[in-house]
């Protein structure tokens, strides 16, 4: 193995990007599974397109920003942002281009084997189309809007992620025009997938995509002239929302503003139909102000997302995940809750354990007459919300609510303004945290009237509080009355809506005050625990590891002899197994039917095995930007219970862990019959 020099803190301007393509490409194999249901593996090819979604609307449109006010700036690292976006577009169209092979010659053939078809508009016989085109008739063509351009028909505003179609006619209308080019956009009321009967589409499940109808019957909509050409087309735009940190002075009201505007933001990236002509996409590419390299000609729907319906759509249980049912805690199946988590510390972790403890956790205390106050932090919860509902109960029985409700939480911006507003009007405490912080820890406090006096209950996760994201995240949650760990999330919440000093906390650490700083201190002991003959060892699961002072720990650590693993799903910055740098550093990613996403660190400490389970990544933003929690694990059975199901038994997985190279590629090897070890798999069991 050579050498190879370690990254500077600069790289991460053009990895980060990368690191995010390559673990598309994790997930992108999970579709090429054989092993994994035909329906899911559909899903697995919609979860990659709803991941580049965001990757473009995000991280690509920061580097175009870059591009347009400084292109020329040098890195420190040698790259310019033209750089790194032709190394970014270049990935992105090699990973499209693949998942479009991948949809095309194994899920689609592989649908159609086991009777679920999709009719495409050249393939339709008499009788299918007959129905197609009186489905058109009836459903489609009354809300469709043809826009012929021409001087007093601009080109209309494209939703961001839109269908749309643009049509290429010859002939005049009825008033001598001749543009030759029409857009129809595809109203989001329209369904995009449209069951065929089985006795029509000869499949017990055949479907039509909503494109398929346009393309079909296009021409109904320009009587008297031809349409040569039908083309669907996409736009992605800038999505992310701008609030000046030293000029707000309501933040609900102005990100109020910026959601109306967020659909309409700048284009970054042009999706189209293989087949269009170049005049047509050099209209689109003017029209939107694109670069070829922002074009992306694709072999299929556009809006690949729109497939990830289907699945619920067809019941066939044989070809999705086998359906299981989550344990609920034995300590909750107790009639006084209260009195559990007052003897012991209790754990769940989702999906394995059910979310309803939770829930039933919050329901309790807004029932329960001698709980007189519940504090509240809300980063994604969801449109629909029985935890929300509780805590609006809990209001109307005259309990002190304080909710710090996370404006800033992206994509859910609007549902959190629509619950923080019914939370006001119910008369709870609402706060919006700290403006250029966002509140990312996951926190609950009870406080109870008890015969002793006041006592304190608290719940502390690593996930959010969201019953749909709980079945299919893997994350844990803590319920104790430890009073020191109590006392200190008291501390937060007063942080949070009062002012004044932070003062310190006894045994959570708190970004961004100290946990960046004890993280490294971790990281530095087990380097001095090695040295001097002591155990150490260090493993820590998150979703992205990136900030550059804890990566140069990890090196220095590993080069004092520290066996180190890192489990981080996602993005990973860090080059394990370089020769005199991170020899004794591995990095695994597990991809499986569940997203990784609970955050666990594990430091051996001279065999004292500190546990700590966290909100926050190893990335910037959680140390600097946010407000996060890391707490401890105490109780010595669950501590035990954490690195087991936490930690172990990703190491020993050997059918959904991807190993890391030196180079920051990733290889697989999946073993199967009873050699295979599935981490997930092993849990649910």
């Amino acid at each position: 193995m050579s050498a190879t020099p370690q990254p500077s803190p600069t790289e991460h301007f053009l990895n980060r990007e990368l690191s995010l393509l390559a673990f598309n490409q994790r997930v992108l194999a999970m579709a090429e599974d054989p092993t994994v249901p035909a329906l899911e593996r559909l899903r697995y090819i919609c979860i990659v397109s709803s991941n580049l979604d965001e990757l473009f609307e995000i991280r690509v449109s920061g580097i175009k920003a870059q591009l347009r006010s400084h292109p020329d700036q040098v890195h420190a690292d040698g790259f310019t942002a033209a750089t790194t976006y032709a190394a970014v577009s270049a990935q992105a169209k090699a990973l499209i281009e693949r998942q479009y092979q991948v949809l095309n010659d194994q899920i689609f053939p592989l649908l159609t084997q086991h009777g679920i078809h999709f009719h495409l508009a050249p393939t339709l016989d008499d009788a299918q189309r007959e129905w197609a085109h009186q489905y058109f008739t009836q459903e489609v063509l009354p809300v469709l809007t043809p826009i012929g351009l021409s001087p007093t028909h601009p080109f209309p505003r494209v939703l961001n992620k839109s269908l749309n179609f643009i049509v290429e006619l010859q002939g005049e209308d009825s008033f001598g025009r001749q543009s030759g080019v029409a857009i129809v956009q595809a109203p989001r009321a329209l369904p995009r997938l449209v069951a065929m009967p089985k006795k029509i589409s000869g499949y017990p499940h055949g479907f039509m995509m909503l494109s398929s109808f346009v393309q079909s019957f296009v021409h109904e909509l320009f009587p008297g002239m031809t349409a040569v050409g039908v083309h669907q087309f996409r736009v992605t735009r800038n999505s992310d929302l701008f609030v000046d940190d030293e000029e707000v002075t309501d933040l609900r009201e102005a990100l109020q503003g910026e959601l109306s505007q967020r659909q309409f933001g700048d284009a970054v990236r042009l999706e189209v139909s293989e087949g269009i002509s170049d005049r047509m996409l050099k209209l689109l590419r003017n029209e939107f102000g694109l670069t070829d390299a922002d074009c992306y000609r694709v072999h299929g729907p556009v809006n690949m997302v729109r497939l990830m319906q289907l699945p619920d759509l067809v019941d066939r249980p044989d070809l999705k995940f086998s359906a299981f049912t989550p344990r609920y805690p034995k300590a909750f199946e107790s009639a006084n809750l209260f009195e559990v988590i007052r003897e012991q510390d209790v754990l769940v972790h989702h999906p394995y354990d059910s979310f309803s403890a939770i829930a039933d956790f919050i329901r309790l205390a807004a029932k329960d007459p001698q709980v007189v106050a519940i504090k509240q932090t809300i980063y994604r919860t969801g449109q629909t919300s029985e935890l929300m509902e509780s805590l609006l109960g809990a209001v109307r029985a005259g309990k002190e609510v304080t909710v710090v409700v996370e404006l800033m939480a992206r994509f859910d911006e609007e549902t959190n303004i629509n619950w923080a507003s019914r939370l006001e009007e119910a008369g709870a405490h609402v706060v919006f945290g700290v403006v250029g912080n966002k509140t990312h820890a996951k926190m609950c406090l009870i406080v109870r009237r008890e015969k002793t006096g006041m006592r304190r209950y608290a719940h502390l996760g690593t996930g959010n509080y969201h019953p749909k994201t709980a079945r299919t995240y893997t994350d844990f949650g803590l319920f104790t009355s430890h009073k020191e760990i109590c006392s200190d999330i008291h501390e937060v919440f007063q942080q949070l809506t009062g002012l004044g000093h932070a003062k310190p906390l006894k045994v959570l650490l708190q970004s961004p005050f100290t946990l960046h700083q004890r993280i490294i201190a971790f990281i530095e002991r087990e380097a001095r625990h090695a040295k001097n003959g002591k155990p150490a060892r260090i493993i820590a699961k998150m979703n992205s590891l990136v900030e550059p002072l804890v990566i140069e720990a990890l090196y220095k650590a590993s080069q004092a002899g520290v066996k180190i693993d890192l489990i981080v799903r996602g993005v990973c910055v860090l080059r394990p197994k370089v020769l005199g740098l991170s020899e004794n550093i591995s990095v695994r990613s597990t991809i499986g039917r569940f997203l990784e996403h609970s955050r666990v660190f594990y430091f051996k400490n001279a065999g004292q095995e500190d546990v700590y389970l966290s909100s926050a990544d190893w990335m910037d933003r959680n140390f600097f930007r946010r407000v996060e929690l890391a707490f401890p694990v105490l109780d010595p059975k669950l501590k035990q219970r954490v690195i087991r199901e936490g930690l172990t038994v990703h190491l020993r997985d050997n059918a959904l862990s991807w190993t890391m190279r030196a180079d920051g590629s990733y290889t697989i090897k999946r073993a199967s019959g009873t050699k295979r070890r599935a981490s997930q798999e092993i849990l649910l069991a």
